[in-house]
């Protein structure tokens, strides 16, 4: 049995907590350059879009697209919930439909799309990141 001292887990460091802020903050900043710095070359990005090549260049491309479609867009942080190297992320992307996305008519309306990420963390940058986006919300809308 492992003594108590093993056991304890340790907490998210200031290092990585500012990566992850860094990440989301490229949203609003609309810099998706920053992923070059706080992501490994070969960061996995879980699941990829259709299309999507993999590592932060394949991010960086859908960011830019995101970027026309949406220019207000940005990515509000509501929870972040972890431990050393691990963090899960409760956040939603906000911004206005004003242009088709996946074949959704604009509604010219402000929308909100929830964000549950879980990233890995290594030296400080993002190794992999698995999200679900929850676009529903965007559907519900062009309905009403």
């Amino acid at each position: 049995m492992e003594n108590r001292e093993t056991m304890l887990i340790k907490a998210l460091t200031e290092t990585e907590i500012d990566t992850i802020m860094k990440f989301y903050g490229a949203f609003k900043m609309k810099n998706p350059e920053i992923l070059d710095q706080i992501c490994m070359p070969d960061w996995k990005d879980i699941p990829l879009a259709p299309g999507q090549e993999d590592g932060p260049k394949g991010l960086q491309k859908i960011m830019r697209h995101l970027f026309e479609l949406c220019p207000d867009i940005e990515v509000v942080v509501h929870d972040i919930v972890g431990t050393h190297e691990r963090a899960a992320v409760r956040a939603s992307m906000e911004f206005t439909h004003a242009h088709e996305i996946m074949g959704i008519a604009p509604t010219h309306q402000k929308v909100s799309v929830a964000l549950h990420e879980f990233h890995y963390l290594k030296e400080g940058k993002l190794t992999h990141t698995w999200h679900l986006e929850d676009w529903f919300g965007l559907l519900m809308k062009s309905k009403s």
